[in-house]
């Protein structure tokens, strides 16, 4: 994953794509600092969190800016979210994700909100960076208050 991003930073300084190169470098500038805090190399599931916690905070971002009706900064937040976008697994449906949660629910014998905490144990290794945390945990929420 490191390596493809390397990669990705040198083809948009060959292709002069200033707003991608920009987004790369803040990724890569962003692994560094962990593999710094964690003193070794980071694996690909901790370069997906790392990643996840880029795109929340810009999705956080784009809803304060619509708020205060800064459109530039929409747009430029946004064109962000698409470059990093690129760097997550393939997102699993609705369907899918739905299908997921109900087995692991199952699987850990979840009865009510206070397994919550079970449940996520079990499921986050099966869909990191191949779901909006924030949907998952209202879903999760969702299921089981009405247990």
């Amino acid at each position: 994953m490191f390596d493809r991003i390397n990669n990705d930073m040198i083809n948009a300084m060959k292709s002069k794509d200033k707003k991608k190169l920009d987004v790369i470098r803040m990724l890569k500038g962003a692994i560094q600092l962990e593999e710094i805090s964690k003193k070794g190399k980071l694996t690909d599931d901790n370069i997906i969190d790392i990643v996840s916690k880029q795109i929340k905070m810009r999705r956080e971002s784009v809803e304060e800016f619509k708020k205060a009706g800064r459109n530039d900064l929409i747009e430029k937040t946004e064109e962000e979210l698409e470059v990093l976008v690129e760097y997550l697994p393939t997102q699993l449906s609705e369907e899918e994700l739905l299908k997921i949660i109900d087995e692991v629910i199952i699987k850990v014998d979840a009865k009510n909100m206070t397994d919550i905490g079970k449940v996520m144990k079990k499921l986050i290794p099966l869909i990191r960076g191949k779901a909006d945390m924030s949907q998952v945990n209202a879903i999760i929420k969702e299921k089981l208050s009405v247990k």
